[in-house]
């Protein structure tokens, strides 16, 4: 596992804070007992929203607002959705619609191709990384408990309608991203790179270790999941536990796989709203429960939509959802949990996001489960 990276806390373009970029081209992992996976969304308007936020919690470092949010998309969801339709790839004549192609790939390998593609200084804060984690959480965060329908089996996330709900907005950037390793790739499925490149995200932007393994299958448009089922930013603590007890998260779960935050920002441009939730966008840290509970948060003036700022710098953003977990009491004793002990929110973390990556996913009996280790 990683280690926690200390990161000063400025906000400038030029020295936006960024996890330190992986070279080694080594990478093992090992076959252990199966385990589980995580998710967040946002809703769409004219004005709508997105997030980042967070801070170190003892130390004292200056605060430098970037200037300009940057065209990229990352946190919770941004404005403006692209349709994809992306069709597998026949390269040596095998592709992952055989039932038994997932058989064929060499998953270290796809790791290190999707670690190479994290980082370009012309994007956003300069990592894919968040919007990758964003992807794997919004195509798995689908399901139903009730219906047994969605999540991440089939990656109906890449076909309209599903495609242009307002939690998905922009998350064409990370498909796009991911298309030339599914032609290099051609025997995995959507649903497994687009979770496997969450999870490449977490553990090379300084997060835990995360269990993964293989054996999605992908399904025709006609299985896309209905609009709403994702988290609507906007709104609060009823709302947030009517999303994910829907898919069988309880009140400890959903705060970990919140603690997520501490990857990306908020693009007005996009979502609506604006702003990073910490000074560490691309670096996977417990910032969000510290900023959430160590700053006053005022509401922002501005014309966009409802959303929180800082008081002491106006720099730092929080959405109504996030301030959630502050002001409900269940919610918040386990912030404060996560605040005090990164290790604790890590091991809380990997349990549930590895949950969101599995629900409703019936894997063959055979599928290995993978403990990468983070590229050094």
């Amino acid at each position: 596992m990683t280690s926690l990276r200390i990161v000063p806390r400025t906000l400038s373009r030029a020295g936006l804070v960024r996890a330190p970029r992986t070279t080694s081209t080594t990478i093992s992992a090992s076959t252990v007992a199966p385990a589980r996976a995580f998710s967040t969304r946002s809703n769409q308007r004219q004005h709508q929203h997105q997030h980042q936020h967070q801070q170190h919690q003892h130390q004292q470092m200056p605060r430098t607002l970037k200037s300009g949010a940057s065209p990229g998309v990352v946190g919770a969801l941004v404005g403006g959705a692209l349709v994809g339709w992306y069709l597998f790839s026949s390269n040596s004549g095998s592709d992952a619609s055989s039932p038994d192609a997932w058989r064929k790939v060499n998953y270290h390998n796809v790791y290190k191709d999707i670690a190479a593609l994290l980082e370009d200084e012309n994007y956003d804060d300069g990592s894919y990384g968040p919007v990758f984690v964003r992807l794997a959480w919004h195509s798995s965060g689908t399901f139903d408990k009730m219906t047994k329908t969605g999540g991440s089996d089939g990656a109906t996330i890449r076909f309209a309608p599903e495609s242009n709900h307002g939690a998905n907005a922009g998350l064409d950037v990370a498909r796009a991203r991911l298309e030339p390793l599914k032609k290099k790739h051609p025997n995995i499925s959507y649903g497994d790179l687009y979770t496997l490149a969450g999870v490449v995200a977490v553990q090379e932007l300084g997060g835990p270790t995360v269990r993964w393994r293989p054996g999605r299958n992908d399904k025709a448009d006609t299985e896309c999941t209905p609009d709403g089922r994702l988290p609507d930013a906007a709104q609060g603590a009823d709302h947030v536990r009517n999303i994910f007890y829907r898919m069988g998260f309880n009140d400890q779960e959903i705060t970990a796989l919140v603690g997520a935050h501490a990857l990306g920002r908020c693009h007005s441009t996009r979502s609506g709203f604006e702003g990073p939730w910490n000074a560490s966008p691309t670096a996977f840290t417990n910032f969000f429960f510290t900023e959430l509970l160590s700053n006053s948060w005022v509401p922002k003036k501005w014309s966009g939509p409802f959303q929180y700022v800082d008081k002491e710098s106006g720099q730092f953003m929080m959405l109504p959802a996030d301030m959630a977990f502050r002001s409900d009491p269940q919610f918040r004793k386990y912030a404060e949990i996560y605040a005090a002990d990164q290790d604790a929110f890590f091991a809380d973390f990997t349990k549930a996001f590895t949950k969101l990556l599995e629900l409703g996913v019936k894997f063959p009996e055979d599928s290995p489960v993978y403990e990468f280790k983070a590229l050094e």
